[in-house]
């Protein structure tokens, strides 16, 4: 008689981060934020410390963990549930650092994300199949948006008046801002920074227009 070995499930290196990711949008934060509330350094689940310089995984230590478990008000039983998606609360959708938006090949003909450098990020809720994720880097949004902030843009749910949107031209500017009319000649816009001027940008520079679903605090 031959015995067969069970198949062993292996916890991979994705399957922490991803589930690190998700234990944030639980808790309505980003990575980094989730980090500053367990009093770890913000960059501490950033992708970019999640693979070393030369190709070898990184993965993020007990403590850490332990951490960022107790400022969610998550227990390991919840934190196993997100490693498996038990809880069928969350879905991945792609993420890109919104300094990174305005650069060619970034997003296809329809607004849509295209090309490389986009990564993934695990958030409870998408307005719809086509949502995506920028990452706010610099404070020059604040106090809006932050630094290490996420912002969904769904680009399938309708605009309205003094929504606030994500804005790109066909020379490949993108633009955070609040909607103040759109005709169909140009898109009047109001900065986040109250100190700058109102902007119009005509009709045929745009490239597409997106709303803005939800942002992490």
């Amino acid at each position: 008689m031959v015995r067969q070995a069970k198949a062993q499930r292996i916890l991979t290196h994705d399957q922490i981060w991803v589930a690190l990711d998700r234990l944030a949008a639980r808790a309505g934060l980003s990575p980094s934020g989730l980090a500053k509330r367990a009093g770890l350094d913000p960059t501490t689940f950033n992708r970019s410390k999640r693979v070393t310089s030369d190709g070898r995984e990184r993965w993020p230590s007990t403590e850490s963990i332990a951490k960022a478990l107790a400022a969610a008000g998550a227990s390991i039983d919840v934190f196993a549930g997100l490693i498996s998606d038990e809880t069928g609360n969350s879905r991945s959708v792609p993420l890109l650092g919104l300094a990174q938006a305005g650069a060619s090949g970034a997003f296809d003909e329809s607004g849509l994300p295209s090309g490389k450098g986009w990564t993934e990020l695990a958030l409870p809720t998408a307005e719809d199949s086509q949502t995506f994720a920028l990452e706010i880097a610099g404070d020059a949004l604040a106090p809006t948006y932050r630094n290490g902030d996420v912002i969904l843009v769904s680009p399938g749910t309708p605009i309205r008046k003094g929504d606030r949107v994500v804005v790109t031209t066909k020379a490949g500017e993108v633009t955070v801002a609040t909607l103040k009319r759109r005709t169909a000649k140009a898109l009047d816009l109001l900065p986040l920074d109250a100190s700058q001027a109102e902007r119009t940008i005509a009709a045929g520079e745009l490239a597409w227009v997106a709303r803005i679903v939800w942002a992490s605090q």
